[in-house]
């Protein structure tokens, strides 16, 4: 007898109703203590989850660590004078939206967020989160609200320096006995090495391989590479968002 298999793409059809919301969480505008320079989200962190999502079916509303404006990292801009990200025409694409514009431009505070409302939250990285992410304790409290719910809870790249300090409501590590990754020390060998100096206060990598009763992977350098373990999900590096969001989406259709 022949075996019939099916499958469902995440095309969301004109005129479809939407499935249900996802809270995306950027950091706001900072400057590195480390280089001086200007940070915030890493623009492919944010579109190329956000074109997942939105194909699905899933609307995604975009809030920050204070509110207000928003700014994509340097290198991250595919219009940058560095080329850096000139591949990167999804982002591009995005920055042609009049919609994509006005979600930067005007962002809710997280601490404005009721979990209740969103089927999912997806942190979303770059430079910015090094700083505004580590010991803030309102977007811990608001992640591990998503994970206790049981909700498809993800963080990509230098978002995921929040799981080495968020603690669960029983005071344990949310990443205890959990598998996950975020950005590795061999990329932020390779980026330190490219501008010259090191980048980042700290790395997540060289921090995760510390704690005790955690598994912390990693893959090739900038490769698309993500973990679901539970509801918990985890992204490599700016390559991985993707990826990410599509174990989102799969959790949410399951």
């Amino acid at each position: 007898m022949t075996q019939v298999k099916e499958k469902n793409g995440y095309v969301h059809f004109h005129g479809a109703p939407a499935k249900g919301k996802i809270l995306m969480v950027a950091s706001s505008p900072s400057v590195s203590a480390q280089t001086g320079w200007p940070i915030g989200f890493w623009a492919a962190e944010l579109t190329h989850p956000l074109r997942v999502f939105q194909e699905a079916g899933y609307e995604v509303d975009l809030v920050s660590t204070d509110g207000g404006k928003l700014a994509m990292d340097g290198y991250s801009n595919p219009t940058d004078a560095s080329g850096y990200s000139a591949h990167d025409i999804i982002s591009l694409g995005y920055m042609q939206k009049p919609e994509f514009n006005a979600m930067l431009e005007n962002t809710a505070k997280l601490t404005s967020v009721n979990p209740d409302n969103y089927a999912a939250i997806f942190l979303v990285g770059g430079q910015g989160p090094m700083y505004t992410f580590k010991d803030n304790a309102a977007l811990e409290k608001l992640f591990v609200a998503f994970y206790e719910a049981g909700k498809p809870s993800a963080a990509v790249c230098h978002s995921t320096t929040l799981l080495l300090q968020a603690r669960l409501s029983n005071g344990e590590l949310l990443v205890k006995g959990k598998t996950w990754t975020g950005f590795a020390d061999a990329e932020e060998e390779f980026a330190d090495n490219a501008v010259g100096m090191q980048i980042q206060p700290y790395r997540i990598e060289t921090e995760a391989r510390k704690m005790a009763d955690t598994n912390f992977k990693v893959s090739a350098p900038f490769a698309a590479y993500a973990i679901q373990d539970g509801n918990l999900i985890t992204g490599q590096q700016q390559n991985s968002g993707a990826a990410a969001a599509e174990m989102v989406v799969e959790l949410l259709n399951g």
